[in-house]
């Protein structure tokens, strides 16, 4: 399953939301400029404004301000990138150089201010207040997400710790994607509930297999070494399943009490989990979401082009190799 299957029902209303994204920064210091661009240049598959304009389609939601809810969501994500990359300290990301590899700590902090910002104001210009509301409600749930795993650490010792912390991350974007383009037509109650359904589960099946591509994925593509978060002492769901079938691995219980592991310990135990049936099985619950994403729409809309994209948009999310 290629993407270009997936975004053909929108693809005219996705080169304008890359047209408004590439304004946000027009009128402001250069510098700002060339950051966005830089941001926008180095990739990224477009998943969360498809899923808005799919969604949106499907209720009947009007066009400009569809559009307008896409880029306020790519906006939102790309400035969570940039904030992330410099907690994280990562120089690259999709084999592409970050900003904090290249400006100071300071002028990285506020580039991700100014696009929270180019945010805010797109999703204003919505003119939905309900929806305005829910991107406030959304970037809240990011950060404390993000806060909690800082102070109280990342080593989950069980799934529901866990799927809270993803949801923080990741479905909670994917949610608003769905319920906000929602929010722009006219849904059925039934409709509107599929449609939440629907975000909350890919945006769940979406992180897992991240963290999954995390253990599988090669260095060059992903940007970043295998096994990155074990290596930040981040327990993602391989990491927990192999746990929970091998509680008494001398590394990994170190490395859930705080530990630092040495280099060639850490590279023996990501060889361990890989190995493993972890992998296979963080890959079947991926799938289980999926497959609750794609019964909620099937079950409330009925056969059309925009469907039928966003439910390979969920097969193509399990099958994808980065």
């Amino acid at each position: 399953m290629e993407m270009g299957t997936v975004v053909a029902p929108v693809e005219q209303s996705l080169h304008e939301v890359e047209a408004l994204l590439y304004r946000q920064a027009e009128g402001f210091h250069q510098d700002l400029e060339a950051a966005l661009h830089h941001l926008l240049r180095a990739g990224g598959k477009r998943i969360r404004p498809t899923v808005a304009l799919l969604s949106g389609r499907l209720v009947e939601a009007e066009e400009d301000r569809l559009i307008t809810l896409a880029a306020a969501l790519e906006m939102l994500h790309t400035a969570t990138l940039v904030h992330d990359d410099l907690i994280d300290g990562a120089l690259l990301r999709r084999g592409v150089p970050t900003l904090n590899a290249q400006w100071s700590p300071a002028a990285t902090v506020l580039t991700g201010d100014f696009l929270f910002a180019r945010a805010a104001k797109l999703i204003s210009q919505t003119h939905c207040v309900p929806v305005i509301e829910m991107f406030a409600e959304t970037l809240s749930i990011i950060v404390n997400g993000e806060i909690h795993q800082m102070f109280e650490g990342g080593r989950y010792t069980d799934k529901e710790a866990y799927y809270w912390r993803i949801y923080a991350k990741t479905a909670s974007v994917f949610e608003l994607a769905t319920v906000g383009a929602g929010k722009l037509g006219d849904p059925t109650p039934e409709q509107a509930q599929a449609l939440q359904r629907y975000g909350y589960a890919v945006g769940m099946a979406f992180q897992i297999m991240d963290d999954v591509l995390d253990f599988r994925g090669e260095t060059q593509r992903m940007g970043k070494p295998v096994g990155h978060d074990l290596r930040n002492g981040l327990i993602t769901l391989p990491s927990l399943l192999y746990y929970l079938e091998h509680p008494q691995d001398p590394a990994l219980q170190r490395l859930m009490a705080g530990e630092r592991l040495k280099r060639d310990e850490v590279e023996a135990l990501i060889r361990r989990i890989q190995d493993s049936d972890a992998l296979p099985q963080a890959v079947d619950e991926a799938r289980r979401f999926v497959d609750e994403a794609v019964e909620a729409l099937r079950g409330a809309f009925p056969p059309q082009p925009e469907r039928e994209a966003l439910i390979s948009l969920a097969d193509y999310i399990v099958e994808r190799d980065h």
